[in-house]
């Protein structure tokens, strides 16, 4: 069997982007461990902490809209390094701020930022992927996860060093600033361009404006839309509540507590890393279908039966569950007919944010209303919805990925 050359520039270009997401990974997942501290210390509710990290989700609604245009300006590498390390530089401020106005305000900002770096990673990963002729979009969201695992995990090591969160913060600025810079030499040079496919000129009439995009595309865009929200819910379960649900109503340490988001965060690693090859292999409708089930069965067996191992095997397994849900989300938008490059992903963007923007808060209001076990039952609910929704992407296998994986006759040795 020959191995199928690549292109050394598109290696290092790969390179580059699993960089961008890892370190995007890392941003939150730094934080999220230390979301209980920091929500004591600003003397908030569980339903104040959720409207004030809301306000993330707010802040990328205001501007997500307008990154396919300022991608199509700058191109998706600057804007992807620029994005990251103003993000890095946004964390550390929202942990230093005296009060819940301004950590909303501070989180507003980092939201906002970290929409455009999200289409930004997304862009330019779809345009290594389209040169690779093969999916790789799932490994780079693998890596976000990696990213998100490392990340907890030095969390998880500077709450039990008693290290304070503005230092633990600050020091993790400066080193992804560091790696962010380096990646963006290893990026793919010049500007974004469109899908071949897409770009011809029977299409371009209908790609000015979104009046000639039809009635059915736009249904896609919901359906595409909920999958990705409801991936994102469960993501978000971790992010702002494992933590506060495994120390405050399971009562397990400040480290032991930070295992909820590691668990689900390692198994999104697991699901993207064998993503790719389960999605070539069966199509998109099987393994999102099946993945919901996992999700919704996992985490309602967890809050069931509450304790501190079965709710971080529960988290891991809905993450292994939603792990190809938003990329598979992303991957489709990105090549829906009818829109100019850049759009239908940053639509998607932009409403998944919405949907990151509800979850925090919705899922407080029913905490402080009951217990936050209560409102971590709607990962189970979105682990129903992603199964039932998966009818609309496509059953089929890709096969000329699988022909690539095999054996050729003629190939030489």
């Amino acid at each position: 069997m020959a191995a199928v050359a690549v292109d050394p520039v598109l290696r290092r270009a790969r390179l580059g982007v699993t960089l961008i997401f890892m370190t995007n990974g890392m941003v939150w997942a730094n934080l999220a461990p230390r979301f209980p501290e920091i929500r004591t210390n600003l003397g908030l509710s569980y339903g104040q902490f959720g409207i004030a990290v809301m306000f993330s989700g707010f802040g990328a609604l205001t501007f997500g809209l307008a990154a396919a245009a300022i991608i199509r300006r700058f191109s998706s590498a600057r804007v992807g390094l620029v994005g990251m390390t103003l993000m890095s530089l946004a964390a550390v401020i929202a942990v230093m701020v005296p009060n819940g106005y301004l950590f909303a305000a501070a989180f507003f900002v980092l939201g906002a930022i970290d929409s455009f770096v999200d289409v930004a990673q997304n862009a330019h990963g779809l345009r290594v992927q389209r040169e690779y002729k093969r999916t790789i979009i799932n490994a780079f969201h693998g890596m976000w996860s990696v990213g998100a695992v490392i990340g907890g995990l030095t969390a998880a090591a500077a709450a039990g060093l008693g290290i304070s969160v503005p230092v633990h913060l600050a020091i993790v600025a400066v080193l992804l600033t560091g790696v962010n810079i380096y990646a963006y030499t290893l990026l793919l040079k010049g500007p974004d361009t469109e899908p071949e496919e897409i770009v011809d000129a029977s299409s371009e009439p209908q790609r000015r404006g979104f009046p000639r995009v039809p009635g059915r595309v736009w249904l896609m865009v919901g359906a595409l839309s909920l999958i990705a929200i409801s991936g994102a819910w469960v993501e978000d379960a971790a992010i702002s509540w494992s933590a506060s649900y495994l120390h405050d109503e399971l009562h397990a340490g400040a480290t032991v507590a930070a295992f909820g988001f590691v668990a689900l965060m390692a198994m999104h690693f697991v699901g993207r890393m064998i993503g790719d090859g389960l999605i070539d292999r069966f199509g998109q409708r099987l393994v999102t279908r099946v993945g919901g089930i996992i999700t919704a069965v996992g985490m309602g067996v967890a809050l069931m039966w509450p304790s501190i191992p079965l709710t971080i095997v529960g988290f891991g397994l809905a993450g292994l569950g939603v792990a190809t849900t938003i990329p598979v989300a992303m991957h489709v938008a990105d090549e829906l007919p009818g829109f100019r490059h850049g759009t239908g992903l940053t639509i998607l963007s932009w409403v998944l944010r919405f949907g990151f923007m509800l979850s925090p808060v919705v899922v407080g209001a029913i905490a402080d209303a009951d217990s936050l076990r209560t409102g971590l039952s709607l990962v189970v609910v979105a682990g129903v919805v992603v199964a039932v929704l998966a009818q609309v992407l496509s059953p089929r296998r890709n096969t000329h990925a699988l022909e690539s994986a095999s054996p050729e006759p003629h190939a030489a040795p």
